[in-house]
């Protein structure tokens, strides 16, 4: 005699998989943007570190004009191009009379914006 599960066994088991998502999903949703927000920073500070390299050898950050580029091109850092941001983006970097900050747009990749559209900065991210 073959063994084989009967329709009420399996429906059982597809409710009791569906309560567990329900309970599961709610909590993984956001988690990403989170990640992201918090990989923006680790990348900031990535590039701060190499500015202040740049900065002891040079004893000048790079212009605004200059940008970031310009640790590629003098090999502060080891990769081909500037990384972007999680969301795919340029990362803005602003000298302001030695006073530096970097900043990710967000998900749209504008100015401005809430939740995930909104710029992060990197003097925020060290706080």
């Amino acid at each position: 005699m073959k063994k084989s599960f009967t329709l009420i066994e399996v429906m059982i088991v597809i409710v009791i998989l569906g309560l567990i998502a329900s309970l599961v999903v709610p909590n993984l949703i956001g988690q990403s943007e989170k990640a992201k927000t918090k990989l923006v920073c680790v990348q900031m500070k990535s590039l701060k570190d190499s500015l202040d390299s740049y900065k002891i050898d040079k004893g000048r950050y790079p212009t605004t004009s200059e940008g970031l580029k310009l640790l590629i091109k003098d090999r502060y850092l080891d990769s081909k191009s500037v990384p972007l941001d999680p969301w795919g983006g340029e990362y803005v970097y602003i000298n302001n009379g030695g006073e530096i900050d970097i900043i990710s747009l967000g998900a749209d990749q504008k100015e401005g914006g809430d939740g995930e559209n909104r710029d992060i900065r990197f003097s925020k991210c060290k706080k």
